[in-house]
């Protein structure tokens, strides 16, 4: 009987370490051959050219659909715009993407953003972020010795469609004003709390 059950929970141990194995390797590839569909189409700009471009043309898209981030634009101390994340899972999932700052209509740094997250969820998803930093400490947090962790530190506010509509820039009181956005406009349902946000070099 002992050996029966300790038999039994060797083998739940065993499935649910070949389980969680199959699920990188899953996010990995799904990753790889998305980032590699995209780096394809550009080919002949470096990573750094290709990042300043996508990210400031996000924004541009992000300014004609959502008044509110326009009218927080020239208020804003930097800007972080990260155009295309991918987010792939199977129950347990993660996510990953890469982007600009912006400041002065120009890139000045670049950085990754990279998470997990849980639940009922398969398949892939498409989608950006851009985080309005109102002040000099919110870029000071950027470049923390181990990456910003958004939740801890500057307070962040991720701004949803009815949020929008109300924003002015009279009402700004806090440090960072995030907005997560998609090709049809602003996304619901997702945050960007837990994210870790560090600097790169592109290559």
């Amino acid at each position: 009987m002992f050996n029966s059950n300790r038999q039994a929970r060797d083998a739940r141990r065993f499935a649910s370490t070949i389980s969680r194995l199959a699920l990188g390797v899953f996010i990995g590839t799904t990753l790889t051959v998305v980032s590699g569909v995209s780096s394809g189409q550009e080919k002949g700009k470096s990573a750094a050219a290709r990042l300043s471009s996508d990210s400031i043309a996000a924004l541009n898209q992000l300014y004609a659909k959502v008044p509110a981030a326009k009218a927080l634009g020239p208020k804003a101390h930097s800007i972080l715009v990260f155009p295309s994340i991918t987010k792939a899972g199977l129950g347990i999932g993660g996510q990953y993407g890469e982007g600009a700052l912006i400041r002065d209509g120009k890139a000045v740094a670049y950085y990754s953003t990279a998470g997990g997250s849980y639940g009922l969820q398969i398949g892939v998803q498409k989608y950006g972020y851009a985080m309005f930093l109102m002040n000099e400490k919110a870029v000071r947090a950027l470049d923390a010795a181990s990456g910003f962790e958004v939740g801890v530190g500057p307070s962040v506010v991720v701004v949803d469609e009815g949020m929008a509509t109300t924003t002015t820039t009279t009402t700004i009181k806090d440090d960072i004003y995030a907005f997560i956005f998609s090709q049809k406009g602003l996304m619901a349902g997702l945050g960007v709390q837990g994210n870790k946000i560090s600097r790169i070099t592109p290559k």
